[in-house]
């Protein structure tokens, strides 16, 4: 108990708070009473109690990986019966559907392609900009640009500089998972480290990007994992001020392999409502934290807005990693005003910088 006080002193306070402390909201303060705390604190930063979401698809160009990560379902080796590889024109005409139902933002990512060059990415770009020249393309990891750099050559600065060059200003936080060393070697021991992800991060900061930051949890992390994960993306939002919002999910065991090893169900929606409302209270330089309808629930994602979050993620109008493991929920435009509404929070349409487009009415 004598943590507990200590906790509850600082965050009345609005003190910084420390690993333990973060170790103590997640683990052990009463649900009920972290999420007010961390209500408390979201109001502050956004007294007019708006909820912000936006209207995006994530249209996957390939699901050849060589990265193999098994705690997903969605790669395919290349060769498989079921491996592909859209054609820059392929990927524009389901982004110009998108975008004609509309979507503002295209989130584009994919597997590792062993065959793919930094010539093929830029053309993708090309393709997405000629066929929707209004479109905020919004690509690449730094797993993915990890991967790309070891392959092919160009370091992570120069394929950096070259989507600038592109017109590109925003970076998904992507392939994170948890940023700890150990878990990424039994998870996804192919993939980039947790600092390699943290300095492409920051080179991309530095160029002039702005970019999410991601968690996936639920599989073989511990709090203090979870904590730490946290902890390494405050101090480099302290360094570079580069981060839009921190955006978790739970792992989805589905078919994949690491689900079959496990042998259990995703993680508990309180527990996602602890994470989302922990990080609210550790990451004090962030600006907005997300409360996923489409990672989770709706039900879950209301529930998130209340814990802290301010963002509701995106309608998706097309969705392929999730879908993979069977995870398939639906809402459309009108059931996310709604859903935000009933809340008792104003929805509002933003961009990937977190711009405001329009309070629908």
């Amino acid at each position: 108990m004598h943590f507990l006080d200590t906790l509850q002193r600082k965050l009345a306070r609005g003190e910084r708070l420390n690993a333990d402390d973060g170790l103590h909201a997640l683990s052990q303060m009463p649900l009920g009473e972290l999420m007010r705390h961390a209500h408390r604190v979201r109001m502050q930063r956004f007294p007019e109690a708006q909820v912000s979401f936006v209207f995006d698809t994530n249209p996957n160009h390939t699901n050849v990986c060589a990265t193999e990560c098994i705690f997903c379902a969605f790669w395919r080796k290349p060769g498989a019966r079921d491996a592909y590889a859209l054609s820059p024109s392929e990927l524009a005409e389901k982004v110009a559907l998108a975008h004609a139902a509309g979507a503002t933002t295209v989130l584009f990512q994919g597997g590792h392609h062993p065959d793919n060059r930094l010539g093929d990415w830029l053309e993708y770009i090309r393709a997405i900009r000629a066929a929707c020249p209004d479109i905020h393309v919004h690509p690449f990891s730094p797993a993915e640009i990890a991967y790309l750099a070891d392959q092919q050559g160009p370091s992570s600065r120069e394929i950096l500089n070259a989507l600038w060059e592109e017109g590109i200003r925003t970076l998904p936080g992507g392939g994170a998972e948890i940023l700890n060393e150990r878990v990424r070697k039994r998870i996804s021991p192919k993939k980039c480290s947790a600092q390699r992800w943290l300095d492409i991060m920051q080179e991309a900061h530095e160029i002039g990007f702005t970019s999410t930051a991601t968690m996936m949890y639920g599989h073989v992390e511990t709090d203090e994992e979870v904590i730490e994960h946290l902890l390494r993306l405050r101090a480099l939002q302290d360094r570079t001020s580069g981060f839009s919002s921190f955006i978790p999910w739970s792992f989805k065991p589905g078919r994949s392999t690491l689900g079959k090893q496990l042998k259990r169900r995703s993680a508990a929606p309180l527990r996602y409502l602890r994470i989302i409302a922990t990080a609210r209270l550790l990451l004090d330089n962030f600006p907005h934290i997300q409360s996923s309808w489409f990672s989770e629930s709706v039900r879950c994602g209301q529930l998130g807005l209340l814990a802290g979050a301010d963002d509701f993620g995106g309608l998706l109008f097309e969705e392929n990693v999730l879908k993979q493991t069977g995870h398939q929920p639906k809402t459309n435009f009108q059931h996310t005003l709604e859903s935000i509404r009933a809340q008792d929070f104003i929805p509002v349409q933003r961009d990937s910088f977190y711009r405001l487009i329009r309070s629908p009415q």
